[in-house]
This record gives structure tokens, C-alpha cells and sequence, in this order.
């Protein structure tokens, strides 16, 4: 509906299968498996409860009718015991058992708790497929020589393929936060109003052995192992913190490669996939304009501060409980989520296309290979019995006054101005001897055949571009 405001992250930026994840209908039908887990636990464990009930729930974990919820949430102002009383009116025989000894963060936390974790394996799958588009890039300009930037500004050669392994880097270690965070998930169980498990003792007369096989059963459901030692009413909202924190790792890896892009596709040294009939610009229609990279960044910077909302959460926790931290994670882990997801799916899209001019790179390359040389030029004359210090002197002399020919116009002639100093004692057919890139680099290209290595247990299986993100 075009009338009514949409988060352009729904109707824009993430994936289908994420949006689905955060549906109404995926939290409140993981709510109704939850009461359905729970009454098949107690009654396994000698609760008044029967199968008879325990299977009505079960037929009815999909049949949701909204406009009783709706109805039934305006009068009580409570949305759990709306949906609790509207499943009761589709399964009248376990009306009763709903929800027994339960409060409402059993459902609402436990949910929130199956959906991150489920969004986050979603989000590592999808990360792995980014990382194989940078390796097998890395891979193939592991060895070409381009210049190198420090403070922007030219410096040392490295190859193509070893910049990319700095993004690939980034990514992997990302990769290690989301295994962090998700195994640091555990699940809530049925804890009770403060988590003290009071209304369990009493539903099964202090066996607390019934409890904790009550809580194991309830989690091996979902395939968890663990629930939280101990907890108020809610999960430990540092939960949501180190969620966050991973998702916020990856927006720093997204906007740093997609700067590095928007820097480098300025000179032209390498492209985003720009589309045949793509407009980079309503009025100047000769414009290719980054806007992939653009958009990470953009999307990227939101994540970031997005990611706050979950500290400052955990901070203000008060005591066993505080309903301050509902509104806010309804909206800020949701949009934390869809948001990665849209970076990914921008960052796979950018690197299962990205294009190397490869005339560019080597034209910068042959601009600027005159000053890089001159370290090694200052040796050789040394070698030949000349002073250091006096030939550096010489070097940056000769090296500035080029700087000036070449902002006026001219073309690079330091080499020409080194042969006619005395001190150098080399001539410019000696002093070209020293341009070949290749002599710069170092060991660029065996540190990508490293990382690459050290990537590809990660990556097994992991086709590069095997479903390539349309964008």
C-alpha cells in the first residue's frame, strides 16, 4: 500500500528469505511451537495435559486469525494473552493448558532468540559466498602490480590481488564474530516471572529435576543445548550487544572495501558492475557512478549506529526486568538484521562482478615507477661510492621538481634529471633499467596464496557467483 510509510529496507534492499525470517506470521507461529513445545513437555512429565490437547495445538500452528488478535489486544492491551486467546478459540480443548506456568518472555524471548540465530547462520552462509568471489579474485591478480596508497597519496607497488585479500581479511574475521555470537546463544527456557522457575515447584512440588528436563526438552526443540545459567525475566540482553556487535563488524567490513572501490573507480583503475542500459545520472549522461558502493556505504553507516541501541540496552537493564528495551528492539534488531543482509547481498553482487582495467592500472603504474625506483636507485649509486645522505639530497631535490613539471602539465622526467647529476653516476639507460614493477612488490602474491589457503576450509563447498544477487 503506497499510503501507508514502508521501511525501504522491506520494500528496497533485503532478501526474501529475511523478511519472511521477521514476518509477523514467522513470530507468532514460532510463538504457537513454543506453546506446543512446552505443553508436550509437562505432559510427558506428568502434567494433567493430554495428547488430545497436545495435538490440537499442533494442528493449529498456522491458523492465525489477525482481526481476533487485534480485537482482543485493543481491550486488554496486552499482546501475548491476545494470541493466546485466539488460539485458544481455535483449539478450545487446550484453551486451559495454554501457556501454563509461563510468562510471556517464555514466547517472546525464546522466539527472538530461535529468529537471531537462524538469521545469523542465514548471514554467514551468505558472507562465505562474498569471501569466495574475493579469493578467487585475489587468485587471479595475485601477481599484477599496481600502485600502492598511503594517506591517498602513491606509494610502494602492491598487486591487485593483494589489496582484495585486505578486504578478504576483514571478512573472515567477521566470519569468527558471528561464530562467536552464535555460540554464545543459548536458550531462555520457561524461567518464570523472574526467573526463579517459582511456578514450576510448585506445578511439579519442588522436583526440580522435572524442571531442568522440562527446560532441555523445551530446547532440544529449536536445537539448543543450553539455556542461560541464570536470568531475570528476560534473556541477558548482552545477547543482543554481541548480535549486534557481529552485525556492526560486518558494515565496517562492507564500508571499508566499498570506500576502497568508490576511491579506486575514480581513477578508473577498477569498476562495479555498471549494467548495459544503467543511468549513473538524470543530467550528465556520460556518468558511471559507484552506486553500489555508495549504497553499502550508506546502508553500512546506519548498521553502525544501529548497533548502539543494543549497548545502551544492556546498560539499563533494571533489576530482574524493565519494559523500556521492548520497543526499542522491536524496531533496532529486526532493521539491524535486514540491514546486513542488504550490505551482503550488495557486497556479493559488487564482487562476483568487479571489473580490473588493467590499461589504467599499468599506466599509474609506469607514471609514478620512476620516484618508487629511487630507493633503489640511491643504493646502486652508493654501491658505485657515492654519499648517502648527499644522494638522498640529490633524490629529493630532483624528485620535487618533477612533482612541479608533472602539476604543470609535463610528463614524469626525474630519471632524465637523476642522470645529469654527477653524484648519481648512473646513466637514464641504467636508471630504466630499474622500472619493472615486478621488482616491487615484494611478497604480495605469496601472502594471497596464503590467506587463500587459510580460507578455503571455510569455503568448501561455496561456489563463486553460483547464484549471482541481482541489485
Amino acid at each position: 500500500m503506497r499510503d501507508i510509510y514502508e521501511s525501504p529496507l522491506s520494500s528496497r534492499y533485503a532478501s526474501k528469505y529475511m523478511l519472511g525470517l521477521f514476518s509477523a506470521d514467522t513470530r507468532y507461529k514460532t510463538w504457537r511451537k513454543l506453546w506446543v513445545s512446552l505443553a508436550k513437555a509437562e505432559m510427558k512429565l506428568g502434567l494433567p495435559i493430554t495428547e488430545e490437547q497436545v495435538e490440537e495445538l499442533s494442528a493449529h500452528l498456522d491458523d492465525i486469525d489477525y482481526d481476533v488478535v487485534a480485537e482482543r489486544e485493543k481491550e486488554v492491551r496486552h499482546d501475548v494473552m491476545a494470541h493466546i486467546y485466539a488460539y485458544g478459540k481455535v483449539a478450545p480443548k487446550a484453551a486451559g493448558i495454554i501457556h501454563l506456568g509461563a510468562t510471556s518472555c517464555y514466547v517472546t524471548d525464546n522466539a527472538d532468540l530461535i529468529l537471531y540465530r537462524d538469521a545469523l547462520l542465514y548471514l554467514r552462509r551468505e558472507l562465505l559466498t562474498v569471501i569466495k568471489n574475493l579469493s578467487d579474485f585475489a587468485d587471479k591478480y595475485k601477481a599484477m602490480p599496481t600502485l600502492g596508497y598511503t594517506h591517498f597519496q602513491p606509494a610502494q607497488p602492491v598487486t591487485v590481488g593483494k589489496r582484495a585479500t585486505l578486504w578478504m581479511q576483514d571478512f573472515m574475521s567477521d566470519i569468527a564474530e558471528i561464530d562467536f555470537a552464535i555460540s554464545n546463544i543459548k536458550f531462555l527456557g520457561c524461567r518464570g516471572t523472574t526467573g526463579t522457575e517459582a511456578s514450576f515447584m510448585d506445578l511439579f512440588e519442588g522436583d526440580t529435576a522435572k524442571i531442568d528436563e522440562m527446560n532441555r526438552l523445551i530446547a532440544a526443540d529449536y536445537s539448543f543445548t543450553e539455556c542461560f545459567d541464570v536470568c531475570g525475566q528476560t534473556y541477558p540482553r548482552k545477547t543482543d550487544s554481541r548480535i549486534m556487535d557481529a552485525l556492526a563488524s560486518i558494515a565496517q567490513s562492507c564500508y571499508r572495501m566499498g570506500n576502497d572501490i568508490r576511491l579506486l573507480e575514480h581513477d578508473h583503475q577498477i569498476e562495479e558492475p555498471f549494467e548495459k542500459n544503467q543511468i549513473g545520472s538524470s543530467a550528465m549522461a556520460y556518468k558511471r557512478n559507484p552506486i553500489r558502493s555508495e549504497r553499502m556505504c550508506s546502508l553500512a553507516r546506519y548498521l553502525m549506529c544501529d548497533s548502539m541501541n543494543a549497548q545502551m540496552t544492556a546498560s539499563v537493564q533494571w533489576l530482574e526486568r524493565s519494559l523500556d528495551d521492548s520497543a526499542n528492539r522491536r524496531i533496532s534488531l529486526p532493521e539491524g538484521f535486514l540491514c546486513a543482509d542488504a550490505i551482503i547481498r550488495l557486497a556479493q553482487n559488487i564482487t562476483d562482478g568487479i571489473v580490473v582495467n588493467e590499461t589504467v592500472v599499468s599506466r599509474n603504474m609506469r607514471e609514478y615507477l620512476p620516484f618508487i625506483a629511487t630507493e633503489n636507485i640511491m643504493m646502486e649509486a652508493v654501491k658505485r661510492g657515492g654519499n648517502r645522505q648527499s644522494i638522498h639530497g640529490i633524490i629529493r631535490k630532483c624528485s620535487m621538481e618533477s612533482y612541479e613539471e608533472m602539476k604543470a602539465g609535463g610528463k614524469c622526467d626525474l630519471l632524465s634529471r637523476l642522470s645529469k647529476e654527477p653524484e648519481i653516476g648512473l646513466s637514464e639507460e641504467e636508471l630504466n633499467s630499474c622500472l619493472n614493477p615486478d621488482a616491487y612488490i615484494g611478497r604480495c602474491a605469496e601472502q594471497v596464496t596464503n590467506i587463500i589457503k587459510k580460507a578455503a576450509p571455510m569455503l568448501e563447498g561455496v561456489e563463486h557467483g553460483s547464484e549471482r544477487v541481482e541489485i
